[in-house]
């Protein structure tokens, strides 16, 4: 596995200090050889997956609420299912969902490989309207999807959380543009960055009676909401 140095990351969200973020994947564990492939795929291919320190943070929250459902919101090419589905263990489902039939292909691959097709369903799509044609709640649900429509999951994915269930959310801290944005209306940036948007959604979050939300400062900043 290639060794993680934040400087041949010059377009990752990376909110912690190169130092600290090089501290903190020098402390992990070696991976095995499917994830390690993964992260060097991501990092030749410009793939944008969570990394392990927050796989790590998504296998801690799904055994500690003890989830065996977990619904992913825009999944690639299935890194953070990964963590999900061996968290989940035997008899736990994770619905993987991504808009790029070639992106799912090979994340069936990866799946067959780590060991955990009996635990993933790849669904090819819209990941918010499938979302919407599901019937049953969800011990956690997990947006990864186009920064555009945080808000719009946020509203949708309540509905599908159970009681005590956690909706948790990459991106929230956006390479740090949000401190800029919030607030101030006069600032304008690239539309593709879609700061207002991760600003419109972190405050939406903290503000709803129906969630107890934390903001964690780790890789690009991840939001773990428990229904109240």
């Amino acid at each position: 596995m290639t060794k993680f140095n934040a400087s041949d990351y010059p377009d990752a969200h990376i909110i912690t200090g190169p130092e600290v973020e090089n501290y903190l994947y020098a402390m992990l564990p070696a991976r095995d050889e499917v994830l390690a492939e993964m992260e060097d795929q991501a990092l030749r291919r410009h793939i944008p997956i969570v990394g392990p320190v927050v796989g790590r943070l998504f296998h801690l929250l799904a055994q500690m609420i003890q989830a065996k459902t977990v619904f992913e919101l825009g999944s690639a090419i299935g890194y953070s299912t990964i963590w999900w589905a061996r968290a989940v263990g035997d008899g736990g489902q994770v619905l993987y969902t991504d808009g790029n039939p070639q992106k799912a292909q090979e994340a069936r691959g990866y799946f067959e490989r780590a060991g955990v097709t009996d635990r993933v369903s790849v669904k090819v799509g819209d990941a918010l309207e499938i979302l919407s044609e599901q019937k049953q709640e969800f011990d956690i649900v997990f947006c990864d999807i186009d920064k555009e429509d945080y808000p719009r999951a946020l509203r949708m994915a309540k509905n599908f959380i159970r009681r005590g269930g956690l909706f948790v959310a990459d991106n929230v801290l956006w390479s740090g543009r949000v401190v800029y944005a919030a607030g101030n209306p006069e600032v304008h940036f690239d539309p593709q960055h879609h700061t207002k948007q991760i600003v419109e959604f972190n405050r939406m979050l903290y503000e709803s009676p129906e969630f107890y939300t934390v903001m964690l400062p780790v890789r690009d900043g991840v939001a773990v909401a428990q229904k109240l």
